[in-house]
């Protein structure tokens, strides 16, 4: 029997609507409270050459990670502080967040907190506002960070007879760069804000990003990526230089696949997207 197109487009329009009520639903649940919003730094696209994150692997041997021109085709709107002890104190105290590790409180960025906290503060924080709140992705943090973004202590080509070689040079150029500990949170602002008015980044709260960490192979002239293969139980985490941690760790200094002398602290920051929480919750059930 032919198919009326009425009916079908009917039928079609009523899936979406049921599509876009559960993702509606589940990022608008009853009893939504408007929470302020962040202070945002908006910055205009552009282009830049960012070094990727990850493992990089030329014939078997470690080497630095290439460099790609990345593209942010929109305006990127991210929060000028990381998010402070007050602010995740409000997730937790709605029993959404589990409560932070902190060292501080009030106006102190909230620290303690793992790739998963700071997920769960994020999606909490978009049912709240009404709005699409996220991590950011490596590239985006390192475009906010500006002059105060340095990549992996790279150690050069790794030398097969002798692969100790290429730790001590590791070690000597984390050396150099003369970073001490600094364990105890400042107050947001007390690190400053960068040439694009971004504040505290790279102080002594390092921040969770989006970006998985990645194990790739690069081609024979370094210049790009052949093969890869990503790994989302690690995440790339950003800070005085770029490191790796498990999702689930909250102290940086317990380990937990970091690259380099561990971080003081772990927090975060976010962005915010220009979408509706409908476009939002559609890209989520993967039918946008």
């Amino acid at each position: 029997m032919p198919i009326n197109p009425i009916i079908a487009l009917a039928g079609f329009a009523s899936a979406a609507l049921v599509a876009m009520g559960a993702a509606t639903a589940a990022l608008s649940p009853p009893g939504r409270q408007l929470v302020a919003s962040p202070e945002l730094v908006r910055l205009a696209p552009a282009s830049f050459s960012h070094p990727q994150p990850g493992e990089f692997l030329q014939d078997g041997r470690p080497v630095a990670a290439p460099v790609e021109l990345v593209r942010l085709g929109e305006p990127l709107e991210i929060m000028k502080y990381q998010v402070s002890a007050s602010e995740y104190g409000r997730c937790v105290a709605a029993d959404v967040c589990q409560p932070a590790e902190t060292l501080g409180g009030g106006n102190f960025p909230v620290t303690g907190v793992s790739h998963m906290d700071a997920q769960a503060y994020a999606n909490w924080l978009s049912t709240q506002r009404g709005e699409a709140w996220r991590l950011p992705t490596d590239a985006e943090w390192a475009f906010a960070a500006g002059e105060k973004f340095r990549s992996d202590i790279e150690a050069g080509i790794s030398d097969p007879a002798n692969p100790a070689l290429r730790w001590l040079a590791q070690y000597r150029n984390e050396a150099s760069l003369e970073r001490k500990s600094d364990p105890a949170p400042r107050f947001q602002g007390a690190f400053g804000v960068n040439a694009k008015g971004v504040a505290d980044v790279a102080g002594n709260v390092w921040e969770w990003t989006s970006t998985c960490y990645v194990h790739a192979s690069v081609t024979s002239d370094g210049t790009r990526i052949s093969t890869s293969v990503e790994n989302c139980g690690v995440h790339v985490v950003e800070g005085f230089h770029r490191t790796y941690m498990s999702n689930f760790i909250r102290d940086g200094k317990s380990g937990g696949c970091a690259v380099g002398t561990p971080p003081d602290n772990l927090g975060f920051r976010l962005v915010r997207e220009r979408l509706t929480l409908v476009q939002a919750g559609l890209r989520r059930l993967g039918l946008s």
